[in-house]
C-alpha cells in the first residue's frame, strides 16, 4: 500500500484533497451552499426521501461523510444516482441545506472524475440521453434504450424488443428519430450554456452598533428602505 493512500485520523489523503477541492468548486454555483456546515444530523432529509430505501448511503449519512472527509465513499455509492430530484429533503430541512442541489454537484463531480458505483451503470443512461439530445434536439426512447444497453448489457436489449414493438404498434413510441427544426442553433445554445457561469453575488450584512446578538445584523431590505 502506498503511503499517501493510508488514512490518518484528522488528515485527508491526496486523492480526497483533490476531490474536496473540485467539489467545493462545484458548490460555488449553489446559493447558500455553505449551510452544509450547519447540518444537525436530525435525519429529516432521510425520513422525507421517498427512495431512501433504495440507497446504500442515506442523505443524512451523505452530509456526515462529506464533513468527515470521505467524498470517495459517497461517489462510489448508488445514492446520488438513485435521487429522484423531488426536493422533499431540501424543502423540509430545518437548517435550510440545499441537499438536492448538493447531490447534483456530487453527480457533476462523479462525471468529472469518472468515479461511479460498481455494477450500477445508471450514469450511462445520462450519457446516452445527452448524446441523443445533441444529435436530434429531442428524446427518442427506442434509441435511448439501444445506446444504454450497448454501453452496459447488449444481450438485455433483446428482452425489451417485444415491449418496444407493442408500444410502436400503439403509436406510443416512434420507430425512427427525427430532428428538430434549426438543430444547429439548438446546439449553439447548449454550447453557450456550457461555457457560461452562473452569476454569483455576495451580499454583506450591515452591523448595527449599540445592539447585540441577531439584532445587530439588519436585513438588507430594511437597510435599502432607509437609504
Amino acid at each position: 500500500m502506498k503511503i499517501e493512500n493510508i488514512k490518518v485520523p484528522g488528515k485527508l489523503s491526496k486523492k480526497e484533497e483533490d476531490l474536496r477541492e473540485s467539489f467545493l468548486r462545484q458548490l460555488e454555483v449553489v446559493p447558500n451552499s455553505e449551510k452544509i456546515k450547519t447540518c444537525i444530523q436530525c435525519g429529516t432529509c432521510t425520513g422525507s426521501c421517498p427512495v431512501s430505501y433504495a440507497m446504500d448511503i442515506s442523505p443524512r449519512e451523505l452530509i456526515a461523510l462529506f464533513r468527515a472527509g470521505d467524498l470517495e465513499t459517497i461517489l462510489n455509492s448508488k445514492t446520488i444516482w438513485v435521487c429522484a430530484s423531488c426536493y422533499a429533503c431540501q424543502t423540509r430541512c430545518p437548517a435550510l441545506i440545499k441537499i438536492t442541489d448538493i447531490i447534483y454537484a456530487l453527480k457533476r463531480l462523479a462525471m468529472e472524475k469518472e468515479i461511479y458505483p460498481p455494477n450500477f451503470p445508471v450514469h450511462s443512461l445520462s450519457e446516452s440521453f445527452v448524446k441523443i439530445m445533441n444529435q436530434f434536439g429531442r428524446l427518442h426512447e427506442a434509441r435511448l434504450l439501444v445506446y444504454y444497453f450497448l454501453k452496459t448489457n447488449p444481450a438485455k436489449l433483446f428482452s425489451f424488443m417485444p415491449l418496444g414493438l407493442r408500444m410502436a404498434k400503439k403509436k406510443r413510441i416512434g420507430y425512427t428519430a427525427s430532428k428538430i427544426k434549426d438543430l444547429e442553433n439548438f446546439k449553439k445554445i447548449i454550447k453557450k450554456a456550457e461555457l457560461s457561469d452562473m452569476p454569483r453575488e455576495v451580499i454583506e450584512k450591515a452591523y448595527l452598533e449599540k445592539t447585540v446578538g441577531y439584532s445587530a445584523v439588519e436585513k438588507d431590505t430594511v437597510l435599502e428602505s432607509k437609504k
